[in-house]
Protein backbone atom coordinates (compact mmCIF):
# COMPACT_ATOMS: atom_id res chain seq x y z
CA UNK A 1 0.00 0.00 0.00
CA UNK A 2 1.37 3.43 -0.97
CA UNK A 3 0.23 5.68 1.86
CA UNK A 4 3.27 7.70 2.92
CA UNK A 5 3.41 10.92 0.93
CA UNK A 6 5.24 13.00 3.55
CA UNK A 7 8.70 12.44 2.09
CA UNK A 8 8.45 13.37 -1.59
CA UNK A 9 11.53 12.84 -3.78
CA UNK A 10 13.25 15.93 -5.10
CA UNK A 11 12.61 16.97 -8.70
CA UNK A 12 15.87 15.49 -9.98
CA UNK A 13 15.32 12.24 -8.10
CA UNK A 14 11.74 12.00 -9.33
CA UNK A 15 12.89 12.41 -12.94
CA UNK A 16 15.29 9.50 -12.41
CA UNK A 17 12.50 7.34 -10.98
CA UNK A 18 10.26 8.22 -13.94
CA UNK A 19 13.06 7.16 -16.31
CA UNK A 20 13.30 3.83 -14.48
CA UNK A 21 9.55 3.38 -14.80
CA UNK A 22 9.78 4.05 -18.55
CA UNK A 23 12.43 1.34 -18.96
CA UNK A 24 10.34 -1.17 -17.02
CA UNK A 25 7.24 -0.40 -19.09
CA UNK A 26 9.12 -0.74 -22.39
CA UNK A 27 10.47 -4.09 -21.24
CA UNK A 28 6.93 -5.10 -20.23
CA UNK A 29 5.57 -4.12 -23.65
CA UNK A 30 8.26 -6.16 -25.44
CA UNK A 31 7.64 -9.29 -23.37
CA UNK A 32 3.85 -8.95 -23.27
CA UNK A 33 3.73 -8.71 -27.05
CA UNK A 34 5.51 -12.06 -27.35
CA UNK A 35 3.43 -13.59 -24.55
CA UNK A 36 0.10 -12.37 -25.95
CA UNK A 37 0.78 -13.53 -29.51
CA UNK A 38 1.97 -17.01 -28.48
CA UNK A 39 -0.71 -17.57 -25.83
CA UNK A 40 -3.67 -16.36 -27.91
CA UNK A 41 -2.49 -18.19 -31.03
CA UNK A 42 -1.86 -21.49 -29.26
CA UNK A 43 -4.97 -21.10 -27.12
CA UNK A 44 -7.17 -20.81 -30.21
CA UNK A 45 -5.26 -23.50 -32.11
CA UNK A 46 -5.43 -26.05 -29.29
CA UNK A 47 -8.78 -25.07 -27.79
CA UNK A 48 -7.12 -24.28 -24.46
CA UNK A 49 -9.27 -21.91 -22.41
CA UNK A 50 -6.57 -21.30 -19.79
CA UNK A 51 -4.03 -20.37 -22.47
CA UNK A 52 -6.51 -18.10 -24.22
CA UNK A 53 -7.40 -16.34 -20.96
CA UNK A 54 -3.68 -16.01 -20.22
CA UNK A 55 -3.17 -14.42 -23.63
CA UNK A 56 -6.09 -12.02 -23.26
CA UNK A 57 -4.76 -10.99 -19.85
CA UNK A 58 -1.45 -10.25 -21.57
CA UNK A 59 -3.26 -8.04 -24.09
CA UNK A 60 -4.88 -6.16 -21.19
CA UNK A 61 -1.47 -5.72 -19.57
CA UNK A 62 -0.16 -4.39 -22.89
CA UNK A 63 -2.90 -1.79 -22.90
CA UNK A 64 -2.15 -0.96 -19.25
CA UNK A 65 1.56 -0.52 -20.03
CA UNK A 66 0.73 1.72 -22.97
CA UNK A 67 -1.52 3.92 -20.83
CA UNK A 68 1.13 4.08 -18.12
CA UNK A 69 3.73 5.21 -20.67
CA UNK A 70 1.29 7.97 -21.62
CA UNK A 71 0.79 8.85 -17.93
CA UNK A 72 4.57 9.09 -17.39
CA UNK A 73 4.93 11.24 -20.53
CA UNK A 74 2.23 13.58 -19.22
CA UNK A 75 4.13 13.97 -15.96
CA UNK A 76 7.39 14.77 -17.72
CA UNK A 77 5.72 17.37 -19.94
CA UNK A 78 3.05 18.87 -17.67
CA UNK A 79 3.89 17.85 -14.11
CA UNK A 80 2.74 15.31 -11.55
CA UNK A 81 -0.67 16.86 -10.91
CA UNK A 82 -1.75 16.38 -14.53
CA UNK A 83 -0.79 12.68 -14.41
CA UNK A 84 -3.04 11.75 -11.47
CA UNK A 85 -6.31 11.84 -13.44
CA UNK A 86 -4.63 9.60 -16.05
CA UNK A 87 -3.80 7.13 -13.26
CA UNK A 88 -7.42 6.89 -12.17
CA UNK A 89 -8.68 6.46 -15.74
CA UNK A 90 -6.10 3.78 -16.53
CA UNK A 91 -6.80 1.80 -13.35
CA UNK A 92 -10.58 1.85 -13.78
CA UNK A 93 -10.41 0.87 -17.45
CA UNK A 94 -8.08 -2.05 -16.74
CA UNK A 95 -10.32 -3.16 -13.86
CA UNK A 96 -13.45 -3.26 -16.03
CA UNK A 97 -11.62 -5.24 -18.73
CA UNK A 98 -10.33 -7.76 -16.19
CA UNK A 99 -13.81 -8.30 -14.72
CA UNK A 100 -15.16 -8.81 -18.24
CA UNK A 101 -12.43 -11.39 -18.86
CA UNK A 102 -13.36 -13.17 -15.61
CA UNK A 103 -16.98 -13.39 -16.77
CA UNK A 104 -15.88 -14.79 -20.13
CA UNK A 105 -13.74 -17.45 -18.47
CA UNK A 106 -16.62 -18.57 -16.22
CA UNK A 107 -19.06 -18.85 -19.15
CA UNK A 108 -16.56 -20.57 -21.44
CA UNK A 109 -15.43 -23.01 -18.74
CA UNK A 110 -19.02 -23.88 -17.94
CA UNK A 111 -19.72 -24.52 -21.61
CA UNK A 112 -16.64 -26.74 -22.02
CA UNK A 113 -17.57 -28.75 -18.93
CA UNK A 114 -21.13 -29.09 -20.22
CA UNK A 115 -20.09 -30.23 -23.71
CA UNK A 116 -17.05 -32.27 -22.60
CA UNK A 117 -14.70 -30.41 -24.97
CA UNK A 118 -11.00 -30.80 -24.18
CA UNK A 119 -7.76 -29.27 -25.43
CA UNK A 120 -4.63 -30.34 -27.29
CA UNK A 121 -1.21 -30.08 -25.67
CA UNK A 122 0.89 -27.08 -26.75
CA UNK A 123 4.67 -26.90 -26.40
CA UNK A 124 4.86 -23.20 -27.41
CA UNK A 125 2.18 -22.38 -24.85
CA UNK A 126 3.99 -24.33 -22.15
CA UNK A 127 7.35 -22.69 -22.91
CA UNK A 128 6.01 -19.11 -22.87
CA UNK A 129 4.14 -19.80 -19.61
CA UNK A 130 7.27 -21.21 -17.95
CA UNK A 131 9.39 -18.25 -19.09
CA UNK A 132 6.72 -15.81 -17.95
CA UNK A 133 7.10 -16.72 -14.27
CA UNK A 134 10.66 -15.37 -13.68
CA UNK A 135 10.10 -12.44 -16.04
CA UNK A 136 6.95 -11.36 -14.19
CA UNK A 137 8.65 -11.79 -10.82
CA UNK A 138 11.49 -9.48 -11.86
CA UNK A 139 9.15 -6.86 -13.35
CA UNK A 140 6.78 -6.92 -10.38
CA UNK A 141 9.57 -6.41 -7.83
CA UNK A 142 11.15 -3.54 -9.75
CA UNK A 143 7.80 -1.85 -10.44
CA UNK A 144 6.76 -2.04 -6.79
CA UNK A 145 10.04 -0.44 -5.76
CA UNK A 146 9.73 2.40 -8.29
CA UNK A 147 6.03 2.82 -7.44
CA UNK A 148 7.00 3.44 -3.81
CA UNK A 149 9.60 5.97 -4.90
CA UNK A 150 7.11 7.82 -7.11
CA UNK A 151 4.07 7.35 -4.88
CA UNK A 152 2.28 6.08 -8.00
CA UNK A 153 -0.99 4.17 -7.62
CA UNK A 154 -1.06 3.34 -11.34
CA UNK A 155 2.44 1.86 -11.35
CA UNK A 156 1.65 -0.19 -8.25
CA UNK A 157 -1.51 -1.50 -9.96
CA UNK A 158 0.62 -2.36 -12.99
CA UNK A 159 3.02 -4.26 -10.73
CA UNK A 160 0.10 -6.19 -9.24
CA UNK A 161 -0.95 -7.15 -12.77
CA UNK A 162 2.54 -8.56 -13.29
CA UNK A 163 2.20 -10.60 -10.09
CA UNK A 164 -1.18 -11.90 -11.26
CA UNK A 165 0.29 -12.76 -14.65
CA UNK A 166 2.94 -14.84 -12.87
CA UNK A 167 0.22 -16.75 -11.02
CA UNK A 168 -1.73 -17.21 -14.25
CA UNK A 169 1.34 -18.65 -15.94
CA UNK A 170 1.67 -21.14 -13.07
CA UNK A 171 -1.96 -22.20 -13.57
CA UNK A 172 -1.35 -22.61 -17.31
CA UNK A 173 1.79 -24.71 -16.73
CA UNK A 174 -0.04 -26.95 -14.26
CA UNK A 175 -2.98 -27.31 -16.63
CA UNK A 176 -0.86 -28.16 -19.68
CA UNK A 177 1.38 -30.54 -17.74
CA UNK A 178 -1.60 -32.39 -16.29
CA UNK A 179 -3.28 -32.52 -19.68
CA UNK A 180 -0.13 -33.91 -21.30
CA UNK A 181 0.44 -36.50 -18.57
CA UNK A 182 -3.10 -37.67 -17.92
CA UNK A 183 -5.12 -36.50 -20.93
CA UNK A 184 -8.12 -35.60 -18.77
CA UNK A 185 -10.41 -33.36 -20.87
CA UNK A 186 -11.79 -31.51 -17.83
CA UNK A 187 -8.43 -30.23 -16.52
CA UNK A 188 -8.31 -27.15 -18.75
CA UNK A 189 -11.74 -25.68 -17.89
CA UNK A 190 -11.29 -26.46 -14.18
CA UNK A 191 -7.82 -24.89 -14.17
CA UNK A 192 -9.14 -21.85 -16.01
CA UNK A 193 -11.69 -21.33 -13.22
CA UNK A 194 -8.72 -21.06 -10.87
CA UNK A 195 -7.71 -17.96 -12.84
CA UNK A 196 -11.03 -16.23 -12.13
CA UNK A 197 -10.21 -15.46 -8.50
CA UNK A 198 -7.05 -13.61 -9.56
CA UNK A 199 -8.86 -11.71 -12.30
CA UNK A 200 -11.71 -10.60 -10.01
CA UNK A 201 -9.35 -9.55 -7.22
CA UNK A 202 -7.11 -7.61 -9.58
CA UNK A 203 -10.08 -6.03 -11.35
CA UNK A 204 -11.72 -4.86 -8.12
CA UNK A 205 -8.44 -3.44 -6.80
CA UNK A 206 -7.83 -1.59 -10.07
CA UNK A 207 -11.31 -0.04 -10.02
CA UNK A 208 -11.17 0.98 -6.36
CA UNK A 209 -9.75 4.45 -5.86
CA UNK A 210 -9.01 3.60 -2.24
CA UNK A 211 -6.71 0.68 -3.06
CA UNK A 212 -3.78 3.01 -2.45
CA UNK A 213 -3.15 6.68 -2.30
CA UNK A 214 -2.19 8.66 -5.36
CA UNK A 215 1.21 10.26 -5.42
Amino acid sequence: MITDTSDKPLAGERTRFVAQAFRLEYLSIAWMTIEAVVAVWTGIATGSLSLLAFGIDSVIELASAGVLVWRLTVELKQGQAFAESAERTASRTAGVLLLALALYVVVAAGWKLWTGAGEAFSWPGLIVAVLSMPVMLFLARRKLAVARDLGSRALRADAMEAITCGWLSLVVVASLAAEGLFGAWWIDPVASLGIVWFLVREGREAISEDDCCCG
